[in-house]
């Protein structure tokens, strides 16, 4: 426990000094006083533009008045809803008056500004007619100008209308229709970087200003968002919006000049027309809130103390809870706990994104799925990182059986060889391997079940009778699959066994199978003796190369971590059990399709032991194709979560019949088969928001649509080319096959979880193994795989090319698209093994 607490308070001391490091409080520029001249102030509020009341408009002029001097106002409709809710009001405004292709509305705006005029002539200084309608193309140039003189015909109030200093420049005849010139200079929007602000805006008012030297102007727009996306190198934060403003008010009231920022209050509203910038605008947040004053310190999150706190104490409870009870040396405890503070860093910021991003209904529903898919995420991640490091630089293995002891006594062994259509050639060589077994005291009982071809059972029957009374042939019908023929064997078991084994109808045995591993019996306590699954057949084509090289990280990785804390997941096929136990526990069971797994689980709940040793003694066949060797996974994964489902209660904190770490360990178990089930769905969610990101350009809740994958991929990468060279002894190609080979399986691993948890009673379906030439020829196993590649594919390439402000969330995005590809993109390569492999058989 000290290695556990000391690298707790070294990780906590890191993720400390990572806060105080963060630039939290800043100094900056301060402006001359806390009030500026203007300010832009529609009356909505909420993602769906509601109009503000009366009281509301009051309320957020009283909360305005003290910082500004005026507002402006872009319609005449809304400026009389500011006017009549404040008549007693004297805060004066800039009224403006909408104008777009829409003509009976300009009619309406035009008609209601006259009226406002009228009746508030002491509250309106100057009327700003249009904005930016020639930058939008809503009108021609001189329907604009006739809509400005005829508004001159009725008031003596200074008029000007609104457009970008570049319109500015390029429609002389503009200035001809106007009283003075309002000019929007927004360097966010022309990708200036936060350093060049005041110079280009000194730039482009120089440049009107040497244009048009007798006219007044008024910067109608300046500012800087708070949040949002890039645009180019222009980075919207709120410490660079304080920059801006701040440096702006010195800059303009240096050169004397007339200016209205924008705006007052965040529009949150405004994310379904602008993006996610359109939002932040104000300087005041949504809920009316001062984001910064004018003068003194910024702290630029008000959050980070409780977030640091809440990271410490995440990743101190992760520490504890994963590392307790192990055997570990202070490097591994150090490791993880640096690892875990990383996780919980991240758990951290997306739990508070939602109080720092404005979220509509569709960003909350992202938001929400990708959080509750992080949380198998990040234990998936933290198990692998885990094992890593305890392989790794962690304790070696305390558990690994001696294979060096004496054999005392040899009590009688039941080889049971189940066989259900199986190759004759191929299960004649498993009994002929079995005949020669170094052990004195066995049987074989061959099991040919549910088989009524002769072609498969007749051979193995002369055979059994060439190979001499230790070989019992039975030839039966029964139901219940293999373990309803396993059940119906015991019922022929030689009397005076004590131990049942049980192998694959293609495995090839060394003969001291038997001889090494039975002495492990001596102790009552040990029901199952397990070795490792291997073939012999992986040099055949590079596709089997890839599956077997995949299938060897679990018996050399996992299966290790396993026998660690005795909780192993035994395997129907080189497995030897206790008699006695087995009978004890109520057999073979038939009501799962992993019959042998599901044995094992009710032998450790009867408090047994079982030892693993990853010492080859025997060799099988891999499937014959892809399609085969899908089908197995599938079986596997839907017999788990068939165990799950049926055992459940057993990992319950009350439930007493296994330890801790025994539930750990078969608990992380089914977390990865359910994070590989996870992909597929943060696939088809993450392909439904690229058309959102790419036309409407929202946020992108970032933290849990994109971190956990990538952080769950690169770890994988870690994971495996580390532990495959350490204890596998792969090589580099053995094991980038492998890779592919376990990524390929995610669609199949997705169908077999769904299938676990909606169907029940599937039927169990044998691979197919060493069945020739023409079964590899099946049809296109890989159709679904194909189709989510090419959609994810061409979504990464569309977000790229279509990311001309080069956001940093969208590729940090499309990288995550690109990652979710792989899995796919894996099938397809092993469906290019394969038929490489078919041909290259056929030369």
């Amino acid at each position: 426990m000290r290695y556990i607490i000391s690298s707790i308070i070294i990780a906590g001391l890191i993720q400390v000094f990572f806060w105080i490091t963060h630039n939290n409080l800043v100094s900056l520029i301060e402006s001359p006083s806390n009030r500026v001249e203007s300010l832009s102030y529609t009356p909505y509020y909420g993602y769906d533009k509601k109009t503000l009341s009366h009281k509301q408009i009051e309320r957020d002029l009283d909360v305005l008045s003290p910082i500004t001097r005026k507002i402006r106002t872009y319609s005449s409709i809304e400026a009389e809803l500011i006017l009549d809710a404040t008549s007693h009001k004297i805060l004066p405004m800039d009224l403006g008056i909408w104008l777009s292709g829409d003509y009976k509305q300009n009619d309406i705006e035009l008609q209601k500004a006259l009226m406002l005029l009228k009746k508030y002539p002491d509250r309106i200084e100057n009327v700003i007619v249009g904005n930016e309608v020639l930058l939008r193309s809503d009108l021609k140039e001189a329907e604009l100008y006739a809509y400005i003189d005829y508004l001159k015909e009725f008031t003596d109030k200074p008029i000007s209308t609104a457009e970008t200093w570049d319109i500015w420049e390029n429609n002389k005849d503009l200035i001809k229709h106007v009283d003075f010139i309002t000019v929007h200079i927004l360097p966010y929007w022309d990708k200036i970087t936060i350093q060049q602000f005041n110079s280009y805006v000194l730039d482009k008012y120089n440049a009107i200003h040497n244009l048009y030297p007798d006219k007044k102007i008024f910067i109608g727009e300046i500012g800087w968002p708070s949040n949002g996306y890039n645009n180019v190198n222009s980075v919207p934060n709120l410490k660079n919006q304080a920059t801006a403003i701040r440096e702006f008010i010195n800059l303009a009231k240096n050169n004397s000049w007339s200016y209205n920022i924008i705006e007052a209050f965040d529009q949150p509203w405004k994310g379904a027309l602008e993006g996610n910038v359109g939002q932040y605008w104000g300087i005041f947040d949504a809920n009316r809130d001062l984001k910064f004053n004018l003068v003194g310190d910024i702290e630029l999150n008000q959050f980070w103390f409780y977030q640091m706190i809440a990271s410490i104490i995440i990743g101190a409870l992760l520490t504890i809870f994963s590392l307790r009870n192990r055997k570990l040396n202070f490097n591994h405890a150090l490791a993880y706990s640096i690892v875990a503070q990383g996780m919980a860093f991240g758990l951290v910021m997306d739990f508070t994104y939602p109080f720092t991003n404005y979220m509509n209904l569709g960003v909350w529903g992202m938001w929400t799925i990708g959080t509750l898919l992080m949380f198998p995420l990040v234990i998936m991640t933290l198990a692998k990182a885990n094992e890593l490091f305890k392989s790794s630089i962690g304790t070696p293995p305390t558990r690994v059986p001696s294979l060096n002891q004496k054999l005392e006594t040899a009590p009688f062994v039941s080889i049971h060889v189940p066989a259900y259509k199986e190759q004759p050639t191929a299960l004649a060589q498993t009994l002929q391997a079995l005949s020669k077994l170094e052990y004195p005291n066995y049987e074989v009982l061959v099991i040919i079940n549910n088989t009524p071809e002769e072609f498969y059972w007749k051979p193995i029957e002369k055979l059994c009778v060439e190979l001499g009374e230790r070989f019992v042939f039975m030839n039966i019908t029964c139901t219940g699959f293999k373990a309803g023929a396993l059940n119906r064997a015991l019922e022929q078991t030689n009397k005076e066994a004590e131990i049942v084994a049980v192998i694959d109808a293609d495995y090839v045995v060394e003969p001291t199978w038997l001889l090494d591993l039975v002495p492990l019996f001596d102790d009552p306590k040990v029901a199952i003796v397990q070795a490792p699954q291997d073939h012999r057949d992986g040099d055949e084509s590079i596709i089997k190369t890839a599956m077997n090289a995949e299938y060897a990280g679990f018996f050399d990785i996992g299966m290790i971590e396993r026998n660690e804390e005795n909780a192993i997941v035994v395997h129907g096929t080189m497995v030897m059990v206790r008699l006695s136990s087995m009978m004890e526990v109520g057999g073979w069971g038939t009501d799962t399709i992993v019959e042998d797994s599901e044995l094992g689980l009710r032998l450790f709940e009867a408090g047994y032991i079982a030892h693993y040793t990853n010492r080859r003694y025997g060799y099988g066949l891999l499937p014959d194709t892809f399609e085969a060797f899908k089908t197995q996974r599938h079986r596997w994964a839907y017999g788990a979560i068939q165990i799950l489902k049926k055992h459940y209660r057993e990992f319950k904190p009350s439930a007493k019949k296994l330890t801790p770490n025994q539930k750990k360990k078969f608990i992380t178990g089914w977390i990865f088969w359910l994070s590989d089930a996870i992909g597929p769905v943060m696939t088809i969610m993450n392909l439904i928001w690229v058309p959102v990101i790419i036309f409407v350009g929202v946020t992108i809740p970032t933290i849990p649509l994109t971190v956990p994958i990538i952080t769950a991929f690169l770890v994988n990468i870690l994971h495996t080319f580390i532990l495959y060279r350490i204890r596998v002894k792969a090589s580099i190609l053995e094991t980038f096959l492998s890779s592919i080979a376990s990524m390929s399986l995610q669609l199949i691993i997705f169908k077999a979880v769904w299938d676990g948890f909606v169907k029940d009673g599937l039927p169990f379906k044998r691979t197919d193994k060493g069945g020739g030439k023409a079964k590899k020829k099946s049809d296109n196993p890989i159709k679904y795989e194909t189709t989510l590649c090419l959609l994810l594919l061409i979504s990464f390439f569309a977000l790229i090319f279509t990311n001309n402000t080069r956001i940093v969330e969208i590729y940090v995005f499309a990288a995550t698209i690109f990652i979710q590809s792989i899995p796919y993109l894996s099938a397809v390569i092993m469906r290019f093994l394969e038929l490489y492999s078919i041909k290259k058989q056929e030369i």
